[in-house]
């Protein structure tokens, strides 16, 4: 039996890595249900200043296509405790590179005020969106 019924996470998932495919596993392997939050290109813009690569309704549909992933939604918002609101998921899981900092550590202490863990997963070292692009850019 998994330890969580309905999961979350979210994420840009912009040129879709085994990054991506580790923590949606990994999401998986501890929930019955996994919601997926995909950042929509205007939330990325306010928070990143960039358009991702690839557009948020192709991206909406490589993570649906997904085998662990069980709905696919649109993240509008970085607020975390709005989503909850929405989704009401008793896990929210993330890659551990953003563990104790103040954003995770504020959201640790209001989901643990509603019942909700937030579970760090292993980040994937050497892969991200970032270092493709740089990569493609070096060519």
């Amino acid at each position: 039996m998994k330890p969580y019924k309905v999961g979350y996470t979210t994420g840009v998932f912009d040129l879709f890595h085994i990054g991506h495919l580790n923590i949606l596993r990994r999401a998986k392997e501890q929930c019955d249900y996994l919601i997926v939050g995909i950042s929509t290109d205007e939330l990325v813009q306010t928070y990143k200043h960039k358009t991702p690569v690839i557009p948020f309704e192709e991206r909406m549909q490589i993570v649906q296509a997904i085998k662990y992933v069980d709905e696919v939604v649109p993240q509008t918002s970085m607020d975390k405790m709005l989503a909850w609101q929405e989704l009401h998921f008793d896990a929210m899981f993330h890659g551990d590179d953003w563990k104790n900092s103040s954003m995770y550590n504020t959201y640790e202490q209001q989901f643990a005020e509603v019942g909700v863990s937030l579970v760090f997963l292993p980040h994937t070292q050497g892969t991200s969106s970032t270092e493709i692009a740089k990569k493609l850019q070096e060519k």
